[in-house]
């Protein structure tokens, strides 16, 4: 990061002694956090608990310990500080410094490093001239490659100091070039991303949020405070991030490590569901039939098929127990029935409870003859082999793999699951077209999958987790969003996503109503529009589409001065490649983003040029090399320092429709930081004609 000139003082020797000062206590810090990580080496090495399971425990929790004490030299321990005043309400005059890790001077110390998410750090994020919450002066700091070279005060006594986005600091750390992937954004959150990041575990919450406006970011500095500010019931419950795909995950990955969280969970929807019901998804279903199987009225049908295998006794149950025969009637038996289907049980909880409730009426028989069983009789009778076989004639095993294979190949038993809930022709469109001869050879679809977790929870309960983030939730079905937010049946969650970036077939329309299929419908629903990385000339063009594609929205607006580069071109693939060379002269970043048909044309073209680029979708190790080739579907979620883009027109006619193909190029439009340059040999779509003029 450029040098900044220090808002406190204009004299150079002044300042370069601050700067000196200051400089000394980075050093200082980086030495108490190599005294406390080698402290809990010395832990590791000593350290046993009393049995095994102790001992494994222990070294797991040290384990944690060292990972969340790793120095990177590259990253500044410290990014601001606060000087509290007993005059303004601060408890102790005192100086603070506020970074990503606690840090003691040593050991059971001071602190010489406060957690930027602890109490004390708060003023940092919301004090304002006004409401200085205890502080006098808050000081941001401005590095380069892990070294302190500027300042800049800003005094909460009064009206004057540089505050907010009028840093140069802050406004420089923001519009940084990247490299490689996502980086956390604690020296600058804003204070309504921090009132996000904040709120209470319990509270569940739904962000729409425009492109740039941090709501990713804000999300997993979301999942590092939870687990700060609740580590204990956390670390027993967990927390788990939901991202739209694995490239998205390996772009997100680094960033709560960076803020010395490593316990929470991050997985695609695709891998939650195979994870939990181990079948494979090795098919791809038409849009039809999967805007069918994504539809909630599929909830019910599985319902159905799960309890619809619980049949009516038709004869009285009989068990033999010495000299004697106990019968319990078939009415008696219905009433059992009924009375464990009207208890919201899962199925099998209500198999197992079953044997229990029938060897029950036999102690009631027995008690009434004149004997006197104890609960062992009811257990042994519960276990007899009469009682087992009867039990499981009126209420069955169910596997929820094989039940979901019947559903969508037996007609018949589709028919009476569905009947008043689908059509025929909505049965028809679902049924596998190449029905499969066992499980092992289905060729499940990701919506195939989906039914059978749900299948799976109402057969057993899916556990639940203390809190999940959901990003790029837009897209998610109803059915999808199900299979989410049963992970957090007893939790809470965070969604992202927005509205405008919908571009599946079966993409909500209504935050209310994926929150409802989430399981929480009483979220509240924040809007966050102020752009902070993509520039103005970007986000200008881009909110063209919104009356097209999101006229509900509010229109994004960019509240960085830097108002960027944008450059429409006319050209072919050797214009994409002059382009894709020309930002590779400038620092950070490229995404070079074309329609999904195009890639192997422009792969052959970069690779013609000598341009070295990693491919998303493909490439193991992604967001290595300076330039990503980008598949218009995956690039929701990225962002780039400079973005080449090809053929708008091409982009939206590859998509079922026009609005999805508009809200795809919004997507893809969206994702630069700095720079972006449209590249095409087509007329750009008439709602972007205007700003092209």
């Amino acid at each position: 990061m450029p040098a900044s000139e220090p808002a406190l003082s204009t004299n150079p020797r002044e300042t370069e002694t601050t700067l000196d000062h200051e400089r000394q206590h980075l050093a200082d810090s980086r030495a108490a956090l190599q005294r406390m990580r080698e402290h809990t080496a010395g832990l590791t090495a000593v350290g046993s608990g009393a049995n095994h399971v102790s001992t494994e425990h222990l070294k797991q929790v040290l384990y944690r310990r060292m990972k969340a004490l790793e120095d990177d030299p590259t990253v500044p321990l410290f990014f601001g500080r606060l000087d509290y005043d007993t005059t303004l309400g601060g408890e102790l005059d005192e100086t603070l410094y506020i970074g990503r890790r606690h840090v003691t001077g040593e050991i059971g110390g001071e602190p010489m490093v406060i957690d930027w998410r602890a109490q004390m750090s708060l003023p940092f994020y919301q004090a304002r001239p006004g409401e200085p919450m205890g502080v006098r002066m808050r000081r941001r700091f401005g590095f380069s490659h892990g070294q302190l070279t500027a300042y800049e005060d800003e005094d909460l006594t009064s009206v004057g100091g540089v505050s907010g986005l009028e840093s140069e600091i802050l406004e420089s750390e923001i519009e940084r070039p990247r490299t490689g992937p996502m980086r956390d954004i604690v020296a600058t959150i804003q204070p309504e991303q921090d009132r996000i990041v904040r709120a209470e575990l319990a509270d569940s919450l739904c962000i729409q949020g425009a492109p740039g406006t941090g709501k990713t970011a804000v999300g997993l500095h979301r999942a590092a405070y939870l687990l700060y500010a609740y580590r204990d019931q956390l670390a027993r419950s967990g927390v788990l991030v939901v991202g739209p795909n694995d490239s998205f995950l390996s772009y997100i990955g680094d960033v709560l490590p960076a803020l010395g969280e490593i316990d929470a969970k991050q997985a695609t929807v695709s891998s939650l569901v195979t994870d939990a019901t181990r079948a494979a998804i090795r098919g791809l279903d038409p849009v039809p039939a999967a805007l069918i199987k994504g539809d909630a009225r599929m909830a019910e049908v599985l319902r159905r098929a799960v309890w619809g295998g619980v049949s009516r006794p038709s004869e009285t149950l009989v068990v033999p127990r010495g000299a004697y025969q106990w019968r319990v009637a078939t009415y008696l038996v219905e009433e059992i029935l009924d009375e464990l289907r009207t208890r919201g049980v899962r199925y099998e909880a209500g198999r197992t409870m079953l044997p229990q409730r029938l060897a029950h009426q036999v102690l009631l028989r027995m008690e009434a003859s004149g004997d006197s069983p104890d609960d062992r009789v009811q257990n042994a009778v519960a276990r007899s082999r009469p009682v087992k076989t009867y039990a499981d004639a009126l209420w069955p095993k169910v596997d929820p793999v094989k039940l979901v294979l019947r559903l969508l190949t037996d007609a018949e038993f589709l028919a009476a699951s569905a009947e008043g809930i689908l059509s025929p022709e909505e049965q028809q469109l679902i049924m596998m077209r190449k029905p499969a001869r066992s499980v092992g050879s289905a060729r499940w679809s990701l919506a195939d999958v989906v039914l059978i977790d749900e299948a799976a929870d109402l057969i057993n309960r899916t556990p639940s987790l203390g809190h999940v983030i959901v990003d790029e939730a837009q897209d998610l079905s109803p059915m999808q969003l199900r299979a989410v937010g049963r992970r957090a049946s007893t939790g809470s969650v965070t969604v992202l996503g927005d509205l405008a970036q919908a571009t599946t077939p079966w993409a909500t329309s209504s935050w209310t109503e994926s929150m409802t299929h989430l399981g929480h419908p009483g979220a509240a629903v924040e809007e966050l529009v102020a752009g902070f990385r993509v520039p103005g000339a970007v986000i200008d063009f881009a909110a063209r589409l919104l009356p097209r594609i999101a006229p509900q929205l509010t229109p994004p607006h960019s509240v960085r001065r830097n108002r960027g580069a944008l450059d429409l071109r006319g050209g072919t693939t050797a214009d994409l490649i002059t382009a894709t060379t020309e930002a590779l002269g400038r620092e950070g970043t490229v995404g070079v983003i074309v329609p999904d048909a195009a890639v192997a044309t422009v792969r052959k073209a970069l690779e013609k040029a000598g341009i070295r680029y990693d491919l998303l979708g493909e490439d193991a190790q992604i967001f290595d090399a300076r330039v990503d080739l980008v598949p218009a579907s995956l690039a929701k979620g990225l962002e780039f320092d400079h973005v080449v883009l090809s053929e708008p027109a091409d982009l939206v006619a590859g998509e079922p429709d026009e609005i999805t193909g508009l809200r795809r190029l919004y997507v893809c439009l969206t994702r630069a930081v700095t720079s972006l340059v449209v590249v095409h040999s087509a007329p750009l779509p008439a709602a972007l004609h205007d700003a092209a003029a």
